[in-house]
């Protein structure tokens, strides 16, 4: 029931800032503030393995990847990004080095700062790409047919894994899940991406919406399980308790985040952007 309460507030903000195109605002505010509360719930993980992750620079990054990706300009974007990441990491390495604290986790530490940020902020931030790099009636259509389908996917892994599922998929990782489950999130990603195109994304002919869903699906299912291989690594069940009978906001990214670079490189080449 939880779960279901939490997606029935969040859902109509999510859903308006996609769709009226004025409040793309609302959209990368949505997405800003999903990106720095996991970039948080990941740096709290890496504290329970005795890093020291440097969040300064960290949360810096991410705001300036964020800031990037609000202008309509792939390339520079990407020229951009570069030069974000070279210096995080020359200055996390410096920073680490003047605290001189401990020096024997000083490269895992460091390491933890620069893939928090990759991790989250780089590939999250082409959500915000998608929203703003995109006419707007497109931008609609591609975050609709993205989180159609992801959340079709994850709804159906779930639901039918809990029905059916017998067969595990990953018992050292995420006991929970099971193959059963797999089939039905992949049956349901196919099914709502069908729905998206004669809906409202013809401008996609089905011989790409299909596969296109079909490759998110399992890319989403990499993610969640990569997300569940570093919560099990630090001896955590959720990344946080933020949404009540979700946990915390990077278990409901994991999939997404894998995906927003996807589709968004998709729809650059695609449609010729």
């Amino acid at each position: 029931m939880k779960r279901i309460l939490t997606a029935v507030i969040v859902l109509p903000f999510l859903i308006a800032s996609i769709l009226i195109s004025w409040l793309w605002w609302l959209f990368v505010a949505l997405a800003a503030a999903a990106m720095v509360l996991a970039l948080w719930e990941f740096y709290l993980l890496c504290k329970r393995l005795q890093l020291k992750p440097d969040p300064v620079p960290g949360f810096v990054a991410g705001a300036a990847l964020i800031t990037i990706s609000l202008q309509n300009q792939p390339w520079l974007n990407f020229l951009l990004f570069l030069l974000v990441i070279m210096v995080l990491v020359i200055v996390t390495l410096i920073s680490a080095m003047v605290r001189g604290a401990p020096f024997d986790k000083m490269i895992a530490s460091t390491g933890a700062t620069i893939l928090g940020v990759l991790y989250i902020a780089l590939l999250g931030t082409h959500l915000v790409l998608i929203r703003t790099g995109f006419e707007p009636q497109l931008s609609a259509h591609l975050l609709s047919f993205f989180f159609l389908v992801l959340m079709g996917a994850d709804s159906g892994a779930y639901y039918v894994g809990r029905a059916f599922g017998k067969h595990k998929l990953a018992p050292s990782i995420s006991p929970g899940k099971t193959w059963e489950g797999v089939a039905g999130g992949l049956a349901a990603a196919l099914a709502m991406a069908t729905l998206a195109h004669f809906w409202f994304f013809r401008e996609l002919p089905l011989k790409w919406t299909l596969p296109l869903a079909l490759t998110m699906a399992i890319v989403g299912i990499l993610g969640d399980l990569v997300e569940s291989a570093l919560k099990r690594s630090a001896s955590a069940k959720d990344a946080a308790n933020i949404l009540p009978g979700h946990g915390g906001l990077l278990d409901r990214l994991d999939s997404l985040l894998f995906n927003a670079p996807l589709i968004y490189y998709f729809a650059v080449f695609y449609f010729n952007i």
